[in-house]
């Protein structure tokens, strides 16, 4: 890289953040208490709630994950296509209204909070026990992401990975510091934007600048044949099985992690939820799609080019994304790009990081620790829990590079996202449309889906024999399965109060 282009993406670059600065400014002029702090005050629009379900939900596994993964797995990488897809519009399809109504009714701007009203409950194990797996998970999920941007800034700008991790968290840091969910949602419009058409136009550009051959097929069939098995590329049928459910089971998550959900707190109105549907469903479909054909456009290319496999699949992939901007687009798109995979990065943190604050601050110190505080006494303290929590993810993120350098992104970062999804998604669903689901069966669904990913993950994975089925099958979906199970059967033991069943009818015959 010569002085000239890395000066033209330097000052690319610090255009991009002091948008973000700015947005963090403007965001915290409508910050005067909690509600605002954590939920906007519940005013927000469809455009800016979409956006920022969308790139809170995808973050750095898109541009750079699921990018590699499509140069790896070929045509049966759609499946993650497919599965998002489906998550993406059951949830805003048949859920996001019935759980804005519901939050609305129980004031709350928390999960916790929702889950505490919900069922009514006379102790604060509940809320104790979802607070504690949201901040576990979210630094994991947090501190993949700063890895993301150091992986990103190191093959794209040349930059030191521990510099580049600590240049990333700083800018989200700081706006988030500023503006809080206002700051966050606002700067994920503005983000999501940059991804939406920096992923659907950069396959469009590649494959009209290639040599034109055979076709994208005869391209994959002339490398490897099982590239186009859309079925999966094993002789293993029950591992291509294994293989389509871990690739398809990724959008469960989309069917109430916290990190999405609360932005359906936030959402100012029911009738801009239906607005807000098809902008979501329209942006998942594109920029996924968009994600694996960047990925396997790349592999026929550089494979052309006489490159050495190992350049594009030696690092799991996931350098696939820089070496195709450089190889196709000029120093000024490179630097724009480089925008658009922080962007993806930074719009997932920091909502995380927003989440895992409310968790400690409202969900501990204030609901359990100090009842009688006040809401406007708790935005310092807000701040300071954001702090720590993303000092702490940093921390980890650079001991995740000393101790497993040759880790895959994708999957790390499907870990945290599992996790949270697994222990909250089934206790959502469940409570939205099941009024015999009870507080024990809430918090033994919350337990097992949690203990359930780590030993999928940990134990299960390393089993002789089943173990390649389980790395194939992922955590998520056998985590759920079991917190779904486990919540049925110990709410059938337990049942829900009377007076919690009575207040949810009354609630769904005024709202439903």
């Amino acid at each position: 890289m010569d002085d000239q282009d890395l000066v033209i993406k330097i000052a690319t670059l610090s255009l991009y953040i002091g948008i973000l600065f700015l947005i963090g400014i403007l965001a915290s002029r409508r910050i005067k208490g909690m509600s605002d702090y954590y939920v906007g005050g519940k005013s927000m629009g469809f455009w800016a709630v979409a956006f920022s379900a969308r790139a809170t939900g995808e973050s750095g596994w898109l541009l750079i994950g699921l990018t590699g993964m499509g140069a790896i797995a070929g045509y049966s990488g759609y499946w993650v296509v497919v599965g998002e897809l489906l998550g993406v519009f059951v949830s805003w399809q048949f859920m996001a209204k019935r759980f804005k109504k519901r939050s609305d009714s129980y004031k709350a701007i928390t999960i916790p909070d929702y889950l505490e009203s919900h069922f009514k409950t006379t102790t604060h194990t509940l809320r104790i026990i979802a607070a504690s797996v949201l901040v576990i998970f979210i630094v994991i999920y947090v501190a993949s992401q700063i890895d993301v941007t150091g992986v990103a800034f190191e093959s794209m700008l040349g930059i030191d990975y521990k510099l580049g991790a600590l240049i990333g968290f700083l800018i989200v840091l700081t706006y988030i510091f500023i503006g809080g969910f206002v700051a966050a949602v606002w700067s994920d419009l503005f983000q999501g934007l940059l991804m939406f058409f920096g992923l659907v136009l950069l396959p469009i550009v590649v494959w009209f600048s290639m040599e034109q051959g055979a076709g994208i097929t005869q391209g994959l069939n002339a490398i490897d044949p099982t590239l186009t098995q859309l079925m999966g590329r094993s002789d293993d049928q029950w591992m291509n099985l294994f293989t389509i459910l871990g690739f398809s089971m990724i959008g469960l998550g989309f069917l109430g992690s916290p990190q999405v959900y609360v932005r359906f707190m936030s959402i100012k109105s029911e009738k801009e939820i239906d607005k807000g549907k098809w902008v979501a469903v329209i942006f998942t479909l594109l920029t996924d799609a968009a994600a694996v054909t960047i990925g396997i456009l790349a592999r026929i290319y550089f494979t052309k080019e006489g490159q050495d496999p190992e350049a594009i699949l030696g690092n799991n992939g996931e350098d696939v994304l820089s070496m195709i901007i450089e190889s196709f687009l000029p120093t000024l798109l490179v630097a724009i790009f480089i925008a658009i995979v922080l962007s993806a990065i930074m719009s997932t943190i920091d909502s995380l990081l927003v989440l895992a604050s409310s968790a400690i601050t409202r969900d501990f110190y204030q609901k359990i620790f100090r009842p009688h505080l006040k809401d406007k006494n708790l935005t310092k303290i807000s701040r300071v829990a954001t702090i720590i929590m993303a000092f702490t993810a940093l921390l980890i993120a650079i001991i995740m590079d000393y101790v497993s350098p040759g880790r895959q992104i994708f999957w790390v970062i499907i870990f945290g996202w599992s996790g949270i999804a697994a222990t909250f998604c089934p206790v959502i669903i469940l409570s939205l449309f099941w009024k015999g689901y009870s507080e024990k069966g809430a918090i033994a669904s919350m337990i097992s889906g949690f203990a359930s990913v780590i030993l999928c993950n940990f134990v299960f994975k390393e089993m002789p024999g089943i173990g390649d089925y389980f790395v194939a099958l992922d955590v998520l979906a056998p985590s759920f399965l079991v917190a779904m199970l486990v919540g049925v059967i110990v709410s059938k033991m337990y049942p829900p109060r009377a007076k919690a069943v009575e207040m949810i009818e009354k609630i769904d015959r005024e709202n439903l």
